[in-house]
This record gives C-alpha cells, structure tokens and sequence, in this order.
C-alpha cells in the first residue's frame, strides 16, 4: 500500500489553512493518494486556530514567524526549508493555494525538482503589481508554475486564458472557501460553545446594527489606516451602529487603532477571532467592512454585504453581481456608503440578496478528483 502516489499539500497563513482544509479532507477520503500536510507557519497563532477546528495534524511544521522579518528573509527560509520536506517526502505533486510567500515558494520549490503543481483558487488578477503587493506577483509566479488551475469563477478561468495557459489545465471549481464556511457553521450548530465568545458583544449591542470590520493589507499601513480609523469614528457616532473589529496582531494597524479608537465605547476592538467566532461575526453582522479578499466571498454566502476598503480587486465577481462594493480608504467614501446601506432598505436588500458568484460548497471534491487523476 505503500506505493500510493504522495501528494503535498503546503500553507501557512490562516485563510490557506481555511481555504484547504475541505481539501485535505476531501484527499483524505479517497483511497488513490497518500496525502501529506507541510505548514510553513507563516502566521502562528492564526494558523493553529484553524487547524484546530479544521481536524487538520500538519506532517511538517516549519514555524517560520518571526516578528518584524522581511519579504527576503522569510522567503529564503521557506525556500530551503519547504525543499528539503520535498526532497524527503518526493511527491507525485503539489497544491499550494492563493497567493501567499508560502505558496509562491511552494511552487518555486517544486519547479526547482520538476514536481508538478496544483493551484487552489488560480486566476485572480487585480493586473497591478503593487496593489496587493506582493500577491499579485505571487499569484502570477504560481500561475507560471502550475500545471493544474483550479479556477474559482468563470472570471478568474477568462483571466488564465487570456495569459495563454493552456485550456485543458484550467478547471472552474467554485471557491473551497464557500465548503469551509459550510463546515464550520455545521459544526457551531452541534456545538455552539466553538462561538460563544462573542455573546458578550451581542448582549452590548442589542437593538444596534453591527458592522463587522477587518483590515491588514500592507498597502493600506501609514495613511489609508489612519483614514479608516477615521471613518470608523465617524460612523460609532450614531446610536443605531456598532462596530465589531478584530483587530489584527501587526504593529501597522494596533498602533493606529488602539490610539485612534481605544476609548471608544460604540466599537468593540477584540482580539483577532478564529474562525467558528469569525463565521459568527459575518452571522451577526448587518455589514462587513474589509480590505481582505476572502470576506468578500465568505460575506455574500450569509447574505451580508461587503464594502471593500481597496482601489481594485482581484475579486471582481463580487462586485460585478452587487454583492460587494469597492470604497477605498477615503474617508468620506466609506462613510458615506455605510450611510447609504444603513439609511436606504431598498440599497441594503439588492446587496444582501444578489447571488454569491463565489460557489457552491462543493469545490473540494471536484479539485480531490482532478488531482488524483492527475497521479495516475
């Protein structure tokens, strides 16, 4: 039995581990393939939470976290570190998903030993290489790489096209992170005491509409945190809001937050939720307000809308079918969409009841099939 093909599978931040876990399981179930977990933990204390919840023992463990460390260092770590796991595991192939150092790494460690790569969640393109930085290159380095694209709309499938990927490699599959969402709101409602942290909120805010806020793009460190801080106060103004942000561990947006908003008594800053409490926030949210990619997928899936804190998106989906809207960090622009979302009930139903084009819970046994016959 043995003679199984070897399939690695490599992340290290906390929305990998969410958008592959269903992945994983899915591998697991099949009865073709031996499946092998590497973690770079390139976030930490994020990444364990989801391993946790998501029933996920990781084979390998770099713990690359360091605090403060550069794109260069953390980069040549996961390089010699993610190829020495290959060297000893030799797989038949690899999946790495999105867009992270971790993935892009993965891919270039695997290409570096001709073992071909599977790419969860390809075809995104925001087509500027700065904004995000450095995903968009990241991205675009798997997307040369891979052999294998699992395309989460037919939007990202169009954008791999038009790079001249060849068509028989790219396959829509739906975004794993819509079959993770679903897993995880199962498992809260058997056990309810995964999400009951937030109950405290819910009590404190009873009879408030509550908008859910995340934010930790690099892009946005320096001023465009600053402007929306300032927006946030400017909305925790009115009785009928409240705001709920987790507040992310880097220095970049605490320090900002925490100075700016610390006192305020209209905005619960708590610390970064995992992911049951997480799923539970979209739940009790009237309204996400995100710079991240995966709340607006994750958002429209519970009907809520997304008001997205970028100029551009690689995401496009969402805001083609309304269900995600780009603002910027401008502050008068974000404060002036959440009003409308707040105060016209006819704005607030077309977001919240257009159609998630992100999937139907069902990716990860379509990408299990195409990997294990890939190993064939």
């Amino acid at each position: 039995m043995n003679d199984k093909p070897v399939v690695l599978i490599i992340f290290g931040t906390r929305p990998e581990a969410i958008k592959l876990f269903p992945v994983v399981h899915a591998l697991r179930a099949r009865q073709d393939v031996k499946v092998r977990v590497l973690v770079t933990g390139q976030h930490r204390q994020m990444l364990d939470q989801v391993l946790e919840i998501g029933e996920i023992s990781p084979d390998h463990d770099l713990n690359v976290m360091a605090p403060d460390q550069t794109l260069d260092s953390l980069t040549a770590k996961l390089l010699t570190g993610i190829g020495e796991v290959m060297d000893a595991e030799k797989p038949a192939r690899v999946i790495v998903q999105g867009d992270t150092a971790t993935a892009m790494v993965g891919a270039l460690a695997a290409y570096y030993r001709k073992i071909p790569v599977s790419h969860v969640e390809a075809g995104l393109r925001s087509y500027n290489i700065y904004q995000p930085w450095p995903e968009e290159v990241n991205r675009k380095i798997i997307g040369t790489i891979a052999d294998q694209h699992f395309a989460p709309t037919d939007v990202s499938a169009a954008a791999l096209r038009a790079e001249a990927v060849p068509g028989n490699g790219i396959h829509v599959t739906g975004n794993t992170v819509i079959d993770a969402l679903h897993w995880v709101t199962a498992k809260i409602e058997t056990h309810p005491e995964l999400a009951s942290g937030l109950s405290e909120y819910e009590a404190r805010f009873a009879g408030q509409r509550i908008i859910g806020v995340t934010t930790h793009r690099r892009e946005n460190f320096g001023e465009g945190m600053e402007n929306i801080a300032s927006a946030l106060e400017q909305i925790a103004a009115r009785d009928d809001v409240a705001i709920i942000f987790p507040v992310h561990l880097n220095p970049n947006v605490r320090k900002v937050m925490d100075a700016r908003l610390g006192a305020n008594s209209n905005i619960a800053m708590i610390e970064p939720l995992d992911y049951p409490h997480f799923a539970r926030l979209l739940a009790i949210s009237h309204i996400m307000l995100t710079d991240s990619g995966g709340v607006q997928e994750e958002a429209p899936a519970l009907g809520k809308p997304v008001l997205v804190m970028r100029d551009t998106t690689e995401r496009p989906e969402g805001v083609t079918a309304g269900t995600a809207k780009l603002v910027g960090t401008d502050k008068d622009r974000i404060v002036s969409e959440i009003s409308t979302l707040l105060d016209d009930e006819a704005a607030y139903s077309t977001m919240a009841r257009a159609h998630n084009p992100f999937g139907d819970g069902k990716a990860a046994i379509r990408i299990a099939g195409l990997v294990a016959d890939a190993c064939r």
